[in-house]
């Protein structure tokens, strides 16, 4: 089967890289021992720099993807009227909601209740979509100027902290603070990804798209992913070794150099700070810059995740869970209690549940490499069926 398509190879590189790394932070999640009874990377009485590590390069994902999606939504509308792309965004914003609350949570937890709603990444880029949807009307440079104030000047609205399930209180958790409260009893809806500096960075992705829009030129592109790609790693050791503005929490010395390392890059990602962007768009930005004209054969296994991400996501937290019920199946123990709710997340039952680093390690590798063949039957679907619209939505 020939496969034919027009993507740009880069870019969807730079995605599948990030795709693959995503699933390493999904598979601690659900094998790392006691995973699941507390933030362990980044708390310093039980961290270390293998464990922050592990944690740190998965960073990488959330900001990549949402910032792509802005760039591979400039992309599509090329060829498109701002109408038909206006109209595409704010429908498809709306479907990643839907599949965000509906499916991702079930596939998460395994609770037909749904007593517990978290809302992701997938609910997070919904919401970009949309704004972008009714953005893109504005001239570019509006849109521009608007991203690089939001991402830069959301931090200045840390020192606000809201209470409460009140109106006021909720939309600012949708916006800025990560929380959550209980709509019913025995259901909870958690804010993890408020939305305001993502919308930021998904406009500043829908504006790099310049770079790669058809004619543009390949000199001037490497030029500006090098120069931008720097500044926003020298910004993000300024921001951060001064303390002086960029992050919810300041880094601090620590009675270790180790200790004190991971305290310096553990920037805030809920909601994504300055810092973090900087520290993770910057690498991404020169990850660009040297893969332009790369193609073996890690690349052309990258492309296959790059190319159809939102089949990937689904498909891998599937797999991911369903393989942490065979594995308390393998050890004896019950499978039951990898159906997830607020009830065994509170009552420490998983507390001693999980497996080393290194098996975690292992079967990140295997869930990968299982899932290559199915993504990349589904891409040569996907390229050689353009005409079918429904496909766009997957």
């Amino acid at each position: 089967m020939q496969l034919k398509t027009n993507r740009i190879q880069s870019i969807d590189i730079l995605r599948g890289l990030v795709m693959v790394i995503m699933a390493l932070d999904h598979v601690r999640d659900y094998f790392h021992i006691n995973a699941f009874t507390g933030n362990y990377p980044e708390n310093m009485e039980t961290t270390n720099i293998i464990l922050f590590g592990t944690r740190f390069i998965t960073h990488y994902c959330a900001p990549v993807f949402v910032f792509l999606a802005g760039t591979s939504a400039f992309l599509y509308g090329q060829s498109k009227s701002k109408g038909q792309l206006s109209k595409f965004l704010i429908t498809r914003g709306i479907w990643l909601i839907f599949v965000e609350i509906v499916v991702n949570n079930f596939l998460w937890w395994f609770d037909i209740t749904y007593g517990f709603i978290n809302l992701q990444v997938i609910w997070a880029i919904g919401i970009c979509m949309i704004v972008l949807g009714l953005i893109i009307h504005l001239p570019k440079r509006v849109i521009l100027i608007l991203g690089l104030l939001i991402v830069f000047g959301h931090n200045a609205l840390d020192g606000i902290i809201m209470e409460g399930d009140n109106v006021k209180s909720l939309f600012w958790y949708f916006l800025h603070q990560m929380n959550g409260f209980s709509y019913t009893e025995g259901h909870f809806l958690w804010f993890s990804y408020p939305v305001l500096p993502w919308v930021g960075v998904i406009l500043l992705g829908y504006c790099f798209g310049e770079l790669y829009k058809k004619g543009a030129s390949v000199a001037l592109r490497k030029k500006w992913l090098l120069y931008v790609g720097i500044s926003s790693i020298a910004l993000f050791f300024l921001f951060r070794g001064f303390n002086f503005y960029g992050d919810l929490v300041p880094w601090s010395h620590q009675e270790t150099t180790e200790k004190t390392i991971i305290s310096f890059f553990n920037a805030a990602k809920y909601p994504p700070s300055l810092a973090y962007l900087l520290m993770t768009l910057g690498p991404a930005l020169l990850f660009l810059y040297f893969i332009e004209n790369i193609k073996n054969v890690i690349t052309n296994f990258l492309l296959v995740f790059g190319r159809v991400p939102f089949f990937y996501y689904i498909l891998h937290i599937l797999i991911i869970h369903l393989g942490a019920i065979i594995g308390l199946l393998i050890t004896g123990k019950d499978w039951k209690l990898m159906i997830l709710n607020n009830e065994t997340m509170s009552s420490g039952i998983l507390q001693g549940y999980g497996y080393s680093l290194f098996i975690v390690y292992l079967v990140w590798i295997a869930i990968v490499l299982l899932l290559y063949p199915f993504c990349k039957q589904y891409m040569k679907y996907k390229a050689n069926n353009k005409g079918k619209w429904w496909l766009s939505y997957l």
